[in-house]
């Protein structure tokens, strides 16, 4: 098992970092997938954009440290590092995980005054 670099050390975690690696909808997605399991493989994620495009998705969160990617075999698998989120910034990742779980309201269409 060989885990990969420019993955950043607990303590080096920043909360800018992770906030702007989520703040992607291909990111979130990619999040919200791996918090509902242990681990994931690259090529399993059901996420229609070229290979080269999701390989920087995850670079992106790695940097961050929002997950780590280790290799086994031929296969890189994914996993959220939601214990070391969780002891530098408690509550961050499930809020986020959280807020999108609930479904936007629709918005009331505003109105025009003539006056």
């Amino acid at each position: 098992m060989v885990v990969l670099q420019n993955e950043p050390k607990k303590m080096d975690l920043r909360l800018t970092a992770i906030l702007y690696a989520l703040s992607d909808e291909t990111r979130l997605q990619i999040v919200r997938s791996l918090a509902q399991t242990d681990e994931i493989p690259c090529g399993y994620f059901d996420i229609d954009m070229p290979k080269s495009s999701l390989s920087h998705h995850f670079r992106v969160l790695r940097a961050a440290g929002v997950i780590t990617t280790r290799k086994e075999g031929t296969a890189l698998m994914n996993r959220l590092r939601r214990a070391d989120l969780e002891e530098r910034f408690p509550g961050v990742l499930d809020s986020i995980l959280a807020s999108m779980k609930q479904k936007k309201k629709p918005r009331a269409p505003e109105r025009i005054s003539r006056g």
